[in-house]
């Protein structure tokens, strides 16, 4: 345990922060708007298990941050609040019967009781809960604009499935295959959503990515989630020749990024859930596609687009009519096309796509060579079958007019043919799906919508809206919070609650009954803290001029294609509304790294590593954990939880307490009796260090630097003034307890936070006189030294008449003298 009396310390200034409001933001006019911060961190969901040692790491270190900031003349603004619907407190009322609420309110005490024992200056009074009515409002009125945008739709479609969870999932919520919250196997399951229409912001959404400050991992993954492939989109007539009696006049879209392999298509293929697969399939092979639709539901998208599987499929019993050559082509139901991506269609060219290569063996199709390597020469034969599958660009041949054109070329040439023709046009793709929003779950934000038959027979849509003074529409009581099962959730069967009035013609209506995704409510949650009381809008204009966007956003990479793609789209929302002054929520992003258990895997109750932070703050301190935290590496590195460290640097917290105990000189900076000139100079050398490396989230070589220093003060006799104060002042960014008890130590009555981050002299920064090492074939043999800046030629001079060069050097030939000025001479011999 430490031997300082953190166990009072902690506590008396915490209760000070809190009575006084010290860390209370307010729109101050006198700050310009490049003397403003606003930090955030991505906001916690309060399980019931609280905090680990890895979740107060992001916090930290934007603590040190924004209390470096309020020091060096800046209006921060610094709010905390919890992400509170969501899954695990449902589940937890399913198996008690206890309800979410109020679990959810006993895990955000706990939560908010832990992180204030961390000593964090958060605003408090701007906390925010997505699960609270006056916030979950706001949310539903967000909504409402994306409906009226015509950016929130309704529409029956496959979805992924968890059986367990029994809920629809959207695609980032999905993770080889299993459903990212209880690990069970996904499935597809048709059902009723509601869906965001996000593609409709997808170019905007990569572009925009450009102008950010983030991680590149980050935006390369949004970028690949994102997915924009430019093309061509062409269009095959159905045969009409087919027996089905129902193709004629039918055709079928697709889309490629290589036109110019057209001539190649052997065959095509249709995702199960393609709407023509029905209407083209034959009597013969109408029992052998319906049990191959069934068993494609039971697999997820990831085993269906699994290059490594086995590719199975059926025949359709129907053909297209290849545009370029009019050959017809059978039309196959493969479960490796997915509806989700393009037109749900492909057409297969199995001699340059991987895929299309190991369906057509499995199947024995033909394999047309369309791409040869080298330029075509001319009477060669390219017609046998290529020995193997090759995507790589080359030079047309075996196609018609388009033979030996490079690939780049034959894809304009092609495309502009096939939009003369009227068979294709240009066209951009996205791998990006619509985000399957609503959940059939009870603990999530009611959607603020009602069905109603009248409307729909009499103006041709019975999707209504809640007017906004109907808002927030509460969530009701109910006896079980198990989904059903069906696609419907526990809403469903409280019909006092579902049956009501038609807000637009009177007449009888129901609410909808899904409820929305936990991300609905961290879509905006940093809007709300700039004004999380207002009854009137989500924020107001003046107050959202005033802070926003973001400047700095920390927390996990985890969180890269959902939660803050999720937040850019609806930001983008907003600011088309005009009701947000920029086109991104977030500037500069930083992410964390985890820390692990001793073990160096990561924390896990299975595992039996878990790092409790309350048994660190009791034994010792909260400050101990922050500053060893900090102290660990760099804050976006991955490093392993060691105790010992922890051990040390809680003696170096002791030190620093110790010489808070010294008597104390009042004598003045710059005299010869405050310290000396060596003194002085690291000084003002650590000022610089600390400041450069706070400023750049270099914490733990600022930590290192006050060290350093610290290891000199304590040789004194007594503390001098003008060399503890500006060592106090930094401290308090990193241990804030520590910091005020000993700024109070030195007699001052206001809290240090209230201070002034520490000056320093350039010209003290730099050494007079430096030490200078001499090497002999690289070895260290001597030291001595010099003026900084004295010249080569008397480095290697003063060097080679060192005693320790001479012993080194008698009797040999000196090839060459190399001299760095003020770091090495090195001398090499034969």
């Amino acid at each position: 345990m430490a031997k300082y009396p953190f166990e009072t310390i902690e506590p008396k200034w915490q209760k000070y922060w809190a009575e006084h409001n010290t860390f209370k933001a307010t729109e101050d006019p006198a700050f310009p708007k490049d003397k403003r911060r606003y930090v955030l961190d991505m906001f916690p969901y309060p399980s019931a298990q609280g905090l680990h040692v890895g979740h107060p790491e992001g916090y930290t270190a934007t603590d040190i941050y924004c209390r470096y900031l309020r020091m060096a003349g800046y209006n921060v603004l610094h709010p905390m609040g919890f992400d509170a619907f969501g899954l695990p407190a449902e589940n937890y009322a399913i198996k008690t019967g206890t309800h979410p609420a109020i679990t959810t309110a006993a895990n955000i005490e706990r939560f908010r009781s832990q992180i204030k024992a961390l000593g964090f200056s958060y605003d408090w009074d701007r906390e925010v809960d997505t699960s609270g009515e006056a916030y979950y409002r706001w949310t539903q009125w967000i909504f409402l604009k994306l409906f009226e945008k015509g950016l929130a739709y309704e529409a029956e479609s496959p979805i992924n499935w968890c059986p367990s969870c029994k809920t629809g999932l959207a695609n980032e919520e999905v993770k080889d295959g299993l459903c990212d919250r209880c690990g069970s196997k996904v499935t597809r399951k048709r059902i009723r959503q509601w869906i965001l229409k996000i593609t409709a912001y997808a170019e905007r959404l990569l572009a925009d990515l450009d102008g950010l400050d983030w991680p590149e991992p980050v935006k390369l993954m949004q970028r690949n989630w994102i997915g924009r492939s430019e093309g061509a989109n062409v269009t095959f007539k159905i045969d009409g020749q087919s027996d089905t009696g129902e193709t004629e006049g039918l055709s079928l879209e697709i889309y490629t990024t290589r036109p110019d392999t057209l001539f190649g298509a052997t065959y095509m293929v249709l995702s199960p859930e393609h709407s023509l697969v029905e209407k083209i399939t034959t009597p013969a092979q109408k029992q052998a596609v319906a049990a191959y639709i069934e068993e494609a539901a039971r697999k997820s998208d990831l085993e269906r687009t699994d290059l490594a599987k086995e590719k199975t499929g059926v025949f359709s019993g129907a053909y297209a009519i290849n545009p370029v050559n009019n050959e017809k082509i059978p039309i196959w139901i493969a479960d490796y096309v997915l509806i989700s991506y393009g037109t749900g269609a492909i057409m297969a060219v199995p001699a340059h796509d991987e895929r299309d290569w190991d369906f057509a063996k499995a199947f024995n199709l033909p394999i047309i060579l369309v791409v040869a390597a080298e330029k075509p020469e001319a009477g060669k034969d390219y017609s046998a079958a290529p020995a193997e599958c090759t995507a790589a660009d080359g030079y047309s041949v075996n196609s018609g007019q388009f033979s030996s054109l490079p690939t780049g070329e034959a894809k304009k040439r092609i495309t502009d043919w096939l939009e003369e023709k009227g068979i294709g046009k240009r066209a951009v793709n996205y791998k990006l799906r619509d985000w399957i929003f609503s959940r059939q779950r009870y603990w999530g934000e009611p959607i603020p919508i009602v069905h109603c038959e009248k409307c729909a027979a009499e103006r041709g849509s019975g999707i209504v809206p809640l007017p906004e003074s109907a808002l927030p529409l509460k969530l009701p009581e109910v006896t079980s919070y198990a989904p059903t099962g069906t696609g419907e959730s526990p809403l469903a069967g409280i019909t006092d609650w579902v049956n009501t009035t038609c807000p637009q013609c009177g007449g009888p209506a129901k609410r909808e009954t899904n409820t929305m995704p936990q991300w609905a409510g961290s879509c905006w949650y940093y809007l709300r803290y700039l004004d999380p009381h207002n009854d009137k809008a989500f924020a107001a204009k003046d107050k959202i001029d005033y802070w926003a966007p973001v400047d700095l956003y920390v927390g996990g990479a985890e969180h890269a294609v959902l939660h803050l793609l999720y937040s850019r789209f609806w930001h983008k929302v907003l600011y088309d509304f005009g009701l947000v002054n920029t086109v991104e929520p977030f500037q500069r992003l930083i992410n964390q790294g985890m820390i692990l258990g001793e073990d160096n895997q990561k924390m896990s109750k299975s595992r039996g590593n878990v790092i409790n932070p309350d048994d660190i703050i009791k034994n010792y301190g909260a400050d101990a954990m922050r500053v060893y935290e900090m102290f660990m590496g760099p804050l976006e590195v991955s490093k392993p939880w060691i105790t010992a460290g922890l051990v040390g640097v809680s003696r170096f917290l002791e030190r620093l307490w110790a010489i808070g105990e010294k008597p104390l000189c009042e004598t003045e900076p710059g005299t010869d009796a405050a310290g000396g000139e060596a003194l002085q100079k690291l000084l003002h050398k650590t000022i610089k260090k600390v400041s450069e490396d706070t400023a750049t989230l270099n914490f733990n070589t600022a930590i290192s630097a006050m060290m350093i220093y610290s290891n000199e003060l304590v040789k004194l006799t007594e503390i001098k003034r003008a060399l503890w104060e500006p060592l106090v002042i930094m401290l308090s960014a990193y241990a804030p307890h520590l910091g005020e008890e000993l700024w109070e130590k030195l007699g001052h009555t206001e809290t240090v936070s209230a201070s002034s981050w520490p000056a320093y002299d350039e010209a003290l920064t730099v050494d007079n006189e430096v030490t200078i090492v001499a090497q002999v074939n690289g070895k260290i043999r001597d030291k001595f030294t010099a003026a900084a800046g004295t010249p080569k030629a008397e480095l290697e001079k003063t060097a080679l008449a060192l005693p320790g060069v001479l012993k080194w050097t008698e009797g040999q030939a000196v090839v060459k003298v190399i001299a760095v000025p003020d770091k090495l001479v090195n001398i090499v011999v034969k």
